[in-house]
């Protein structure tokens, strides 16, 4: 993480602008069950925060390379995105006519970073997400509820056969929150904040246990439900990503604090 921060320090550039399109919610304290809860604590709080009810869609990020074009495909240097940056678009300045609703992806860590700044906000936090999404359409926090889990198995198995829709297209949570789970995977401001090894002798003796966790079955090692396997999945693809891949099926959206 230490390397991302030194990198993001050379985001400031950019020029901030009023939101170009969302609405913000606004999400009270609380407190959550975490996948891997620090020092054994069953639940973490969140304080107060706010964030975007729907996903960045691809018009308004094409708003925000027009207005910031060090950060359009061809003029964005190599350290902060790979190289299919973007890759469906028409051009640098144009996300093509159709599908301008759906949620921009192939969007880098770092420029997700650069557009919430420049919005005047930031990524919201792995914890302040998870709290989020923990919510059902009728309860704030329906961590509890098996069936609610195996929805979200089923939802993200779906997900992956069709092709990415329209932001709003769900049905809100309790918080009033929409397409948390149902489009896309989405960023995170410190998404490589719990490391994953895919060898044990990392753990125990002579290994660091505050930051590793293990997929497969050792992967349940420490994990407060081992039975949620939705947010393993989540937790997986965060381990897989550095700050400058660029996904088909990851996108973002923005917070703030309050």
């Amino acid at each position: 993480m230490f390397a991302l921060v030194l990198l993001a320090a050379t985001l400031g550039g950019s020029r901030p602008a009023p939101a170009p399109h969302g609405e913000r919610v606004r999400i009270p304290p609380g407190s959550y069950r975490p996948l891997y809860a620090p020092s054994g604590a069953g639940r973490v709080h969140v304080a107060a925060f706010s964030i975007d009810k729907e996903p960045v869609t691809r018009a308004d990020f094409e708003t925000f390379v027009r207005q910031n074009p060090e950060w359009q495909r061809g003029a964005i240097k190599g350290v902060f995105a790979e190289s299919a940056y973007l890759s469906d678009w028409r051009s640098a300045t144009d996300a093509g006519t159709e599908g301008r609703q759906r949620p921009v992806t192939e969007v880098s860590w770092f420029v997700a970073k650069a557009y919430c700044t420049w919005r005047g906000g930031r990524l919201p936090t792995v914890d302040e997400w998870e709290y989020v999404a923990a919510a059902s359409a009728t309860k704030r926090d329906a961590s509890d509820d098996p069936s609610h889990e195996a929805a979200l198995v089923t939802t993200y198995a779906q997900r992956a056969g069709h092709s990415i829709r329209d932001v709003g297209s769900s049905r809100p949570n309790a918080f009033g929150v929409s397409d948390l789970h149902e489009l896309v995977w989405e960023w995170t401001s410190d998404f490589n904040s719990v490391l994953v090894s895919d060898d044990s002798r990392s753990m125990g003796a002579g290994g660091d246990e505050r930051d590793h966790h293990l997929f497969c079955a050792s992967a349940a090692i420490g994990a407060t439900a081992p039975t949620d396997y939705a947010a393993f999945l989540r937790y997986a693809f965060r381990a897989g990503l550095t700050g400058r891949s660029t996904v088909r099926s990851l996108g973002f959206r923005c917070a703030g604090s309050v």
